[in-house]
């Protein structure tokens, strides 16, 4: 019975006994009921439902060169019963279902039941809260499906679809008791497990997604019990042990990655400082972060200003390896943030690429430091030639300048598994003694300076978001690109970057390649990394936070008659720069609140948490919004069909009655 949490969920491994002796006593039940949380990390919550629940909306968009590429979740182009990735979501939401069906069943049969009654009690709860979020998955997904609650080992081949609204009925009723029995703080202290503020914030967003669907509870509608249960989480927060960070920093920033105060539902991640992690042998370890990023080898191969490979495997110990480069943001995503104000920018994506040295690593291990962190501060300096500066449209005033590594990383070996950590410290501004007593320890070490100063000089390239005249660019020694520039201006939309080819307008047109990069996932602090693998990241992700559920209110007020801004703008407060920056006249702070401002709200905030796609179908948005922002998915979006996606042949090839269950129209 494998564990998929970077923290023991059992302490109990009933291995070789048999089934009815270890699942009758509460011990085994407890070791048993972890395989509820196993779908959730590497597998659910990985680079399956990551993509599928973000992708073929209006926040992004192919890179160039990648058109091919996950173009039936993208594009909505030859999307068939034959998915991979789309039954691999189903795969991994069912069997979990499965799990959690059993151990609830089994929770009445134990010979020890009385002496236990309270933590069965609990853990029942926390299994509800996951079968009622693998369900939400389920029916956000597919739609009408079978909804099945007991444990039957002899699975019917000719299952039958119930209809949507009981299914939500469902998916209510096992979050309301969930939040009725929980505790506020996770069971035996362990971070891993669903709490009470989970199951309730799973509840306002399952109403959500279900008053996009038309339905009524007892005479009020899922939208106004949506911000019913939204707004006593909000308003009860301490009570509830829930909070929203004061600085939007913070939520990404590595210390608080473990045991984020913000999350309300976490996907545990892999420690590799932990003992089990040696015991582990799953391989439950999300590569989603990669696909955000661009391949910066082909942008600039690594032979002048790029020092250290991205495209081949534990080479790069600052960016991991970049070898996907599926995924970029829409214009419309990126004009979204006014960077001005609203640090999220900055905080959201990468926007400015930087070498790295290896100084304390050297320092500490001498010939024993690990290749990829085994780089003296010299070799991650790099002198421009007039070569250089002609290939990238530097100026040839800069001829002889330097550019110096912004990063500096340290190694440390976890475990006989995990292997090496590589651990980033900052080099300030202006220093160049190479001596790692200067470095600095900064929240988030993916995160730059916002807005790149025109005399930096850690950086080899930036992509500006507000476009910079030729002479702010002439005295700039890095490459420099205006964002704007990147995208194909044949395309209105901004969904269609640039071709990587002669007259592309760019200074080399092999800089089509990069766009922003998204950094959410990039999990880059001491036991967040994978050290044989740069593929993979160990770090938490959060499947649901707390700013969600002021989202969810706002989009629930507009559609039962009441004022969003309010809850916007604690969102957008947080967000600013300055104190002094929140107000009207920056635009930071509202007085009034559309939908379409709660839309830009979500893409600020929860861009690639997992939310979009289902935002746009309980909002019925596909057409509409793909139309002005996202012109390559809306080009083979079918209404008819697209808001659901295809049943997997695998599962209609098992049961006698595939005809009759039907695809989803595909």
């Amino acid at each position: 019975m494998s564990v998929s949490s970077c923290k023991k969920l059992d302490e109990f491994n009933p291995t070789s006994l048999s089934e009815q002796n270890v699942l009758t006593n509460f011990a085994g039940w407890k070791a048993y009921q972890s395989n509820c949380y196993t779908g959730l990390f590497g597998s659910l919550i990985g680079l399956q439902y990551g993509l599928v629940s973000e992708v073929g909306t209006d926040l992004w968009t192919y890179p160039y060169a990648n058109h091919n590429q996950y173009k039936d979740i993208m594009g909505y182009e030859a999307l068939t019963t034959s998915s991979g990735i789309i039954k691999n979501v189903w795969d991994f939401a069912w069997g979990s279902i499965a799990s959690c069906n059993k151990t609830i069943a089994l929770s009445t049969q134990l010979t020890d039941a009385a002496a236990n009654a309270n933590d069965i009690k609990t853990l029942v709860a926390e299994t509800k809260c996951l079968r009622a979020y693998y369900y939400s998955v389920i029916v956000t997904h597919f739609g009408s499906v079978p909804l099945i609650v007991n444990d039957d080992p002899q699975h019917s081949l000719s299952p039958q679809r119930t209809p949507v609204p009981q299914i939500y009925t469902q998916i209510i009723a096992d979050l309301t008791a969930a939040a009725a029995d929980l505790p506020v703080a996770p069971y035996q202290n362990n971070a891993a497990r669903v709490t009470k503020k989970a199951a309730l914030g799973l509840l306002a967003r399952a109403y959500a997604q279900g008053g996009g669907e038309g339905l009524t509870e007892n005479g009020k509608s899922y939208w106004q019990r949506a911000k019913e249960v939204a707004d006593d989480l909000i308003n009860n927060k301490g009570a509830y042990n829930a909070t929203t960070y004061d600085d939007f920093a913070k939520v990404f920033a590595a210390a608080n990655n473990r045991n984020n105060a913000e999350a309300l539902f976490t996907a545990y991640g892999l420690n590799p400082y932990d003992p089990s992690y040696d015991a582990f042998t799953g391989n439950s370890k999300p590569n989603i972060y990669l696909h955000y990023y661009p391949k910066l080898d082909d942008a600039f191969g690594t032979a002048d200003v790029f020092k250290r490979s991205v495209n081949s495997n534990t080479s790069n110990a600052y960016y991991g390896r970049l070898n996907q480069q599926f995924i970029a943001p829409t214009k419309y995503l990126i004009n979204c943030f006014n960077a001005t104000y609203d640090k999220r920018w900055e905080n959201t994506f990468v926007t400015a690429y930087a070498n790295y040295s290896g100084v304390q690593a050297i320092n500490n291990l001498g010939s024993g430091a690990p290749s990829p962190a085994n780089v003296t501060y010299a070799a991650a300096t790099v002198t421009l030639t007039a070569a250089i500066c002609t290939k990238y449209g530097i100026d040839a005033s800069h001829v002889g300048e330097k550019i110096y590594p912004y990063a500096d990383v340290n190694a440390r070996n976890a475990s006989a598994n995990a292997t090496w950590q590589y651990i980033p410290s900052i080099w300030p501004k202006g220093d160049y003694s190479g001596n790692a007593s200067v470095l600095q320890t900064i929240p988030n070490a993916n995160v730059h300076p916002y807005p790149l100063a025109q005399n930096e000089d850690r950086f080899f390239v930036y992509l500006s978001k507000d476009p910079l005249t030729a002479l702010d660019k002439k005295a700039r020694r890095y490459v420099t690109v205006n964002i704007d520039d990147l995208f194909d201006p044949s395309d209105a939309t901004g969904s269609t970057y640039k071709a990587v080819s002669a007259g592309n307008g760019l200074p080399n047109s092999a800089l089509a390649n990069l766009f922003p990069a998204m950094m959410k996932f990039n999990h880059n602090f001491d036991g967040g990394w994978l050290g044989g693998n740069f593929q993979q990241k160990l770090g938490n992700i959060m499947i649901m936070r707390m700013a969600e559920v002021y989202l969810i209110a706002a989009e629930a007020a507009l559609h039962t008659g009441g004022s969003a801004a309010s809850y916007l703008n604690v969102l957008r407060q947080r967000a600013c720069r300055n104190p002094a920056d929140f107000n009207t006249t920056t635009g930071m702070m509202l007085t009034t609140a559309t939908m379409n401002d709660v839309f830009d709200e979500y893409a600020r905030e929860l861009c690639g948490e997992y939310s979009r796609w289902a935002l746009l179908k309980r909002e019925k948005a596909f057409e509409t919004r793909l139309a002005t922002y996202n012109a390559t998915a809306v080009a083979n979006f079918n209404p008819a069909i697209h808001y659901n996606r295809p049943i997997p042949f695998s599962f209609l090839s098992q049961i006698t009655n595939g005809a009759e269950f039907g695809t989803n129209g595909y």
